[in-house]
């Protein structure tokens, strides 16, 4: 019998980084996400395909049950090691699903291209921990790393607070729906950031950041509680400025759009994917006029 299993993808406010570490984040789960599908295959043997949004194949294997159960991890896994091991984790977690007397089929589906980084791999942790009915931050924290906010959108179809307490996640689910969303967007730079990458990198180059967190913190609970389009910007800058001195790395503002009129807040790993563009009018015009053609606005994207 088929099953169907689906989880939201995720988008980072505030905290990137810091959220590792303890600092309250603002979180928004998106319209868009991943499917999963599960229905009986040959014995012993997982045959598995993940489709792009566009339903074009980016990936097929067929991966044996003893190749889940005697896998040893190691540095620079490749794309099939990496399912692997997130199975060989969710197997420890869970090991009827090893001991079926059928193999499985199992495909995915992206409903937003794979390269934009709206947590292809959280959704699909988050719907493997569905379907074997496992805790999903305990196999992230196993297999992938990260805090776990991604896990957290992939599960709650609102806005949410989310934070590390002693390791453990504290997710509250909390009202954002400001009226200045319509002059919130969402801009694609046309590059795929790695998430585990630069949260290496992050925890190579961090210092002493007891100092910040207060910061931040009182950012995210102001941009929650924020009233004007003025107010909002004005954190969002604050923000990044505090960002880029922990990181020591220019805003991407700075870096890439000092004529914009308006405030650019980097989302999640710095230098790749989505970055927050609000204005006071429509910036699809400039954005395209320096090769950036995905332009999502707010209402579009966030659920």
């Amino acid at each position: 019998m088929e099953k169907t299993f689906y989880s939201n993808g995720k988008l980072l406010i505030t905290g990137e980084y810091l959220v590792l570490d303890g600092a309250k984040s603002l979180a928004l789960p998106t319209k868009y996400g991943q499917y999963l599908k599960v229905s009986s295959g040959k014995l012993g043997q997982i045959h598995w395909t993940s489709f792009d949004n566009d339903n074009s194949i980016w990936f097929e294997e067929t991966i044996f049950f003893n190749e889940i159960i005697n896998f040893k991890a190691s540095d620079n896994l490749s794309q099939r090691e990496t399912l692997i091991n997130i199975l060989h984790e969710a197997s420890l977690l869970n090991a009827d699903f090893l001991k079926s007397s059928l193999g499985y089929s199992i495909s995915t589906a992206l409903t937003f291209p794979k390269l934009w980084g709206l947590g292809t791999s959280s959704t699909l942790i988050n719907n493997i921990a569905q379907w074997l009915e496992i805790d999903a931050f305990k196999l992230l924290k196993n297999s992938f790393g990260g805090s776990g906010y991604d896990i957290a959108c992939a599960q709650n179809n609102t806005t949410i607070l989310y934070q590390l307490k002693n390791g453990l996640p504290i997710v509250e689910k909390v009202n954002f729906n400001p009226k200045f969303s319509k002059n919130s967007y969402f801009v694609y730079l046309n590059k795929k950031q790695s998430s585990k990458t630069a949260i290496e990198n992050y925890y190579k180059s961090k210092k002493n950041l007891d100092i910040d967190f207060p910061i931040i913190n009182e950012i995210t609970l102001a941009v929650l509680n924020s009233n004007s389009l003025e107010e909002f910007s004005e954190l969002l800058f604050k923000h990044e400025k505090v960002m880029s001195e922990i990181l020591e790395l220019p805003t991407v503002k700075d870096n890439s759009f000092p004529d914009f009129d308006g405030t650019i807040k980097s989302l999640g790993a710095w230098g790749g994917d989505f970055v927050m563009a609000v204005s006071k009018e429509n910036p699809t015009d400039y954005f395209e006029s320096k090769g950036y053609k995905t332009i999502v606005p707010y209402k579009d994207m966030i659920l």
